[in-house]
Formats: C-alpha cells, sequence, structure tokens
C-alpha cells in the first residue's frame, strides 16, 4: 500500500471565493497528475482567512457553500482522489441572518464529485488576533475517511494543540492525522509548531501531515512552512516557508505501521523569515488590494531606508517612488545620503523643499501663536506638509503611501498624527527600532531577492537617528537610549509586565515610568495609524486592544 499526498500550500483572498476555487482546482488536477491521491488545502481556504465579519453575511455563507459544489463538480473526473477544503458552514436559511450558533469553522472531504464527510472545528482560539468564538461554534464530532486503504483523521489548526481532538479520531480509527492551518507568523513560529506536533506524535502515536496557509491579510501574515512528522515523532520534511507550494508526502505501510517521506527545506534563521515575513505583507497587500505603485518620503534616515529596501523586494525598482522633502533643518548628509540610496536601489527619486511651505505656514499663523517661542507645533507642520504632498502624489498617481515609523515610536507617539503617520500601509509597524539597525544590517549582507546586493548607505546605519524637525536634534533628546526603550517595550507592551515587575527587574524608574506613561497616552494616535504586517506576538493591532480614555497608570 502506498499513498502521495499533496499539501497545497497556496495564498488565498479573502472573498474570492471563484479564485480561491479555481486554485483548489488547478492545483488538484496538478497534484492527480503526479500520483497524489489526497490534496489537502489550509484551514477556511474557500474564503481565505481572517474574514471577520464577513462570515456574518449569509450571502458569504452562501457563495462559499457555491465554490464547494464547484469544486466537487469539477473534479470529479479525478478518480479516488480525496480533497479537504476549509470553509465556513452555516446552517441559516439563504437571505435569512445566520447566528453564531448555527455557523461552524468547517473543513469537507471531497470525493468523485460529492462531499463524503464534513468536519466542524472543536476548539476556538481567541486570543492575539483570534476571534473565533464570536463567529463560530465548537464542532462535537470526528471525522476519520478512507483513501488508498489509509485511514485519515482530519484536524483544524487549534485542535491538534491538545491532546483530546486527536485522542478521538486515534479511537475513531485513524492511523495517519491531517491537520489543515491558518496560523499567523511570529518571529520564531514555525518551529514552535513543529515542536508542539512533534509533541502531539509523540503522546498519539500517530504520524501527522500539517497543510499551512501562506501569503498576507491585512496585517497578519502565514508563513506556510507545512511539514510532515513520522509516528517516531522525527521531523519527515519541511515545505519552503514564505513561497507557494505542493508539497508532497509519500505514505508507505511497512507491516502494520506507516512510514512517510517528504523532502525538507532548510531552517531558516530569523531575521531571513522576518524579512521574507515583512515583503510578503508588503506586496499582499498593494497587490490584492489592486495597487501597482507605492512611494514613500525618503528622509535619509534608517526607518525610510529600511522601508524603501522593502518595498524594492516586495514590488521592483519601477513600482517605487521615493521622495525627498527637505526642510530648514535637513542636514547635508540626509540629502546626499538620500540620494545615495535611491541611486543604488534604481528608484524614481524627487527633491520637493518644504521650505517654502513651511514658511508661509508660519506668516499665516503667526496672528494667532501671539508671539509665542518655537515648539513642537513647527515641528508637527513640517511633518504635516510632507504628509499633504505624500498624499498628494497618491491622488494623482494612484500610489499606495507607505508609512516609515517604526514599533518604537508607535508606541510612545514618537510620530506626527496626520504628518508623518499619513499613508496607507505600515510595513516595519511591528519592527522595533533596534530591530531595525539589525535588519539593515542583514540586508546589506543578504540580497534574498536578487535585487542588489548593499542597498543601504553605511552612514544611515551609523548616524545618530534624527527627526530633523529642530537644530541638532536627535531621537535622545526625547526619549532614553533605544535599547532601553525597546526593552521596555518588550515586556511592559508585548508581555504585560507592570510597571513595578520592570523597576525590580532593574530598569531606572524614571525611564519605566516615562515609557509606560508614553505608551498609555498615545493609544489616540495608534487608533488612527496605518494598518501594518505583525511579526511579534503582540503587535499593535488587533491583538492590542487598549481604551483611548484610561487612567490606569500600571
Amino acid at each position: 500500500m502506498s499513498l502521495k499526498i499533496a499539501v497545497a500550500q497556496l495564498n488565498f483572498v479573502v472573498g474570492d471565493m471563484p479564485g480561491n476555487a479555481q486554485k483548489i482546482i488547478d492545483a488538484a488536477r496538478t497534484a492527480y497528475a503526479a500520483g497524489a491521491r489526497l490534496l489537502l488545502t489550509p484551514e477556511l481556504s474557500i474564503c481565505a482567512y481572517i474574514a471577520e465579519d464577513l462570515y456574518l453575511r449569509p450571502s458569504f455563507i452562501a457563495a462559499c457553500d457555491d465554490a464547494v459544489k464547484t469544486i466537487a463538480r469539477e473534479t470529479a473526473g479525478l478518480s479516488g482522489m480525496a480533497i479537504v477544503v476549509g470553509h465556513p458552514v452555516g446552517r441559516g436559511q439563504q437571505g435569512k441572518s445566520v447566528s453564531t450558533s448555527q455557523r461552524t469553522n468547517s473543513a469537507s472531504v471531497i470525493q468523485d464529485g460529492r462531499v463524503i464527510e464534513t468536519y466542524a472545528k472543536r476548539l476556538l482560539p481567541n486570543y492575539q488576533v483570534f476571534d473565533e468564538r464570536r463567529y463560530f461554534v465548537p464542532g462535537q464530532g470526528t471525522c476519520v475517511f478512507q483513501v488508498e486503504g489509509v485511514s485519515v483523521g482530519l484536524l483544524i489548526c487549534e485542535d491538534a494543540w491538545f491532546d483530546e481532538p486527536a485522542e478521538l479520531a486515534k479511537e475513531a480509527g485513524a492511523e495517519l492525522l491531517a491537520v489543515i492551518n491558518a496560523s499567523p507568523f511570529h518571529v520564531g513560529k514555525g518551529y514552535e509548531r513543529e515542536a508542539m506536533m512533534i509533541e502531539r506524535v509523540q503522546r498519539c502515536g500517530l504520524p501527522l501531515v500539517y497543510a499551512h496557509l501562506v501569503g498576507s491579510q491585512d496585517e497578519v501574515v502565514f508563513e506556510g512552512q507545512s511539514f510532515a512528522i513520522g509516528a517516531d515523532a522525527q521531523l519527515v520534511g519541511r515545505a519552503p516557508s514564505f513561497e507557494e507550494k505542493l508539497f508532497y508526502v509519500e505514505v508507505e505501510r511497512a507491516q502494520a505501521a506507516l512510514e512517510l517521506r517528504a523532502e525538507t527545506a532548510p531552517a531558516r534563521d530569523d531575521n531571513a523569515d522576518l524579512w521574507d515575513a515583512l515583503v510578503l505583507g508588503l506586496r499582499d497587500y498593494v497587490h490584492k488590494n489592486g495597487f501597482k505603485t507605492v512611494a514613500l518620503g525618503l528622509s535619509g534616515g534608517i526607518d525610510s531606508a529600511l522601508v524603501l529596501a522593502l518595498a524594492v523586494d516586495a514590488l521592483g525598482k519601477d513600482n517605487v517612488h521615493a521622495v525627498m522633502m527637505p526642510s530648514p533643518y535637513t542636514a547635508g548628509i540626509s540629502l546626499e545620503d538620500a540620494q545615495d540610496m535611491a541611486r543604488r536601489v534604481g528608484v524614481r527619486y524627487d527633491v520637493l523643499s518644504i521650505v517654502p511651505e513651511f514658511e508661509a505656514f508660519k506668516a499665516s499663523l503667526q496672528p494667532l501663536f501671539g508671539g509665542k517661542p518655537e515648539d513642537t507645533t513647527e515641528e508637527n507642520i513640517q511633518a504635516r506638509i510632507r504628509g499633504v504632498m505624500l498624499m498628494a502624489l497618491s491622488n494623482k498617481h494612484g500610489h499606495l503611501i507607505l508609512t516609515t515609523g517604526n514599533k518604537s515610536e508607535y508606541a510612545v507617539g514618537y510620530c506626527t498624527l496626520y504628518g508623518d503617520m499619513c499613508g496607507g500601509f505600515a510595513p516595519i509597524k511591528d519592527v522595533l527600532k533596534t530591530k531595525v539597525f539589525e535588519l539593515c544590517r542583514w540586508r546589506n549582507a543578504h540580497d534574498p531577492f536578487k535585487t542588489g546586493s548593499n542597498p543601504i548607505p553605511e552612514r544611515i546605519i551609523t548616524r545618530p537617528p534624527s527627526a530633523e524637525l529642530r537644530p541638532d536634534q536627535t531621537d535622545q533628546d526625547s526619549l532614553p537610549p533605544y535599547e532601553v526603550l525597546d526593552a521596555i517595550i518588550t515586556r511592559y507592551m508585548e508581555n504585560d509586565l507592570s510597571v513595578a515587575d520592570l523597576i525590580a527587574e532593574g530598569f531606572a524608574p524614571a525611564d519605566v515610568e516615562q515609557v509606560a506613561r508614553l505608551i498609555r497616552i498615545n493609544e489616540y494616535k495608534r487608533q488612527q495609524a496605518a494598518v501594518g504586517t505583525r511579526v511579534t506576538h503582540r503587535s499593535f493591532g488587533k491583538d492590542w486592544r487598549y481604551p483611548i480614555t484610561n487612567r490606569f497608570k500600571g
């Protein structure tokens, strides 16, 4: 007995049920021609993940039902092939509201033109970016189906993180677990999944094939990296990360046991994964939302340099427009470095001085300012002039404007609302400043997309960071050193440590209290910020939900 399994590690688009169905049909035909008789697609592959309140619309559920029927009809000629597709199931009538108690996160097994089994996810995550209990009710049953003489037990994502669903499948006769997933990426998550599934195999004694989504949806990104684990709890094979792939697993029966074989993509370092996640998040957001080109303000500083390098890797140099907008406080070396980087990566580069506009604003406002000295007001005016210019380019040329702020800045509000926060997508919104430096050095040492080596001038990396909105300004005039700031943000924001906890760890009380206060009072800015790719286990997005009006100081 032998069975060839194909994992359709594919990039789907939320709400494009006809397009997603066609991708599955094409994958099934290709896999069938290659000898596969079981095709696994990711969790909710019919509608793509995360569809949020679209699940509440009866017409959305009906369109998913139609797509399942289309796949069944179009693959009926693939004799004996079983195709597992993920989709929401609602038991309400067409045109009527489907309550949560009637809706499940399900997967159907299609074979010979019909649905032979449907399984509902038993365990619904409701943490971090997940809101599945808002949309679905837990399933109760098990699903074990036969293909080529092998009894396959079907699980959906969270089901495989706990003992009971796998044990129930085994009791129902499963010899092999097929786990379909849409599990958002953060740095290191792929290897955490492998470790957890090894533990699952150790506990239940069944080999396992893990089918995972690839692609990006708004702020979340999925890296693929599907894999297989043998009954001996050893990794058998691993699909590449961050690319669409039909990943094949060969299953052979050796006496009473099943043996699995597959190719293994090499393990990668965290920065390689992080770079690919940021590139994929940007590329998918641009393309899936109908944009062709992007523009950004290139300041000569490190954040905009990193965003430019990401944009070129994601979209190609011909689709990126960089604009330098010097003010009276822009250093000559900033102009030189911005021009140097634009030349290195080959993008269109223009210089638009904001000095006339800045002087005009000050003259117009002078009667209302009553002779008060210049302060952050004038700094914000400069940032907002730049925002107006970039948004004008967006309107005129159809560019998506990329904002260049990093996680450290968003955390403490070191950014200008309607100024440098203007734009449609924030590629490094979840990247701390210290990691920005690290990624720039990594990109200069690697050329993963063959767009050119060493794109970022060294001086951009080594210069002290500055917003250049007043004379001789540096970031550390207003903030603790970034090594300290980022360590506090990581503990306080990502890991929920208290002010007292951080002081007990040895951080200076003044630094901790300053950072905690800045995080608290700048929530109003973050809630108006552009969406950006999530790459840590907690970002300023779906898994950060704090009130703007808030006096809690702990």
